[in-house]
C-alpha cells in the first residue's frame, strides 16, 4: 500500500492564456506531473455581493499532496484573481503506473 498522498487539483482561470502560463509553471517547476486545459466553462457564484456570471477556464493538474502548500502558494503568486480557486482532491485509487510517473516527473 502506498504512503503518498496524490491529489487532482483544480484551478479556475479567467483565461486560457493564464491557465496556460499557470499549468507550465507548475510543470516547469516540477510541481505538478502534468496540467490539463479544459477549455470554456461558465461558473456562477456571488462575489462581492453580487451575483456573478463569468466565462472562465479550468486548470486540471496531477500532484503530490505533500506538494500541494508549495502549489497553492505559487498559484495565488501567478493568478489574476484575488482568492483564486485552488482545490486538491485525494486520488483514492489509480494506475500503478501513473502514480509512479507522478513521482518521477516532481520533486521530492
Amino acid at each position: 500500500m502506498r504512503e503518498t498522498i496524490y491529489l487532482v487539483i483544480f484551478i479556475t482561470a479567467s483565461s486560457g492564456e493564464e491557465a496556460e502560463m499557470i499549468g507550465k509553471t507548475l510543470v516547469e517547476e516540477r510541481l505538478t506531473a502534468c496540467a490539463n486545459i479544459v477549455g470554456q466553462i461558465r461558473s456562477i457564484f456571488h462575489w462581492e455581493g453580487k451575483l456573478c456570471d463569468e466565462g472562465e477556464v479550468l486548470l486540471i493538474a496531477k500532484s503530490k499532496g505533500s506538494l500541494f502548500q508549495e502549489i497553492k502558494d505559487r498559484v495565488i503568486e501567478l493568478h489574476s484573481y484575488d482568492v483564486p480557486e485552488i482545490i486538491g482532491i485525494p486520488i483514492h485509487s489509480g494506475s500503478e503506473d501513473y502514480l509512479n510517473w507522478i513521482d518521477e516527473v516532481t520533486k521530492d
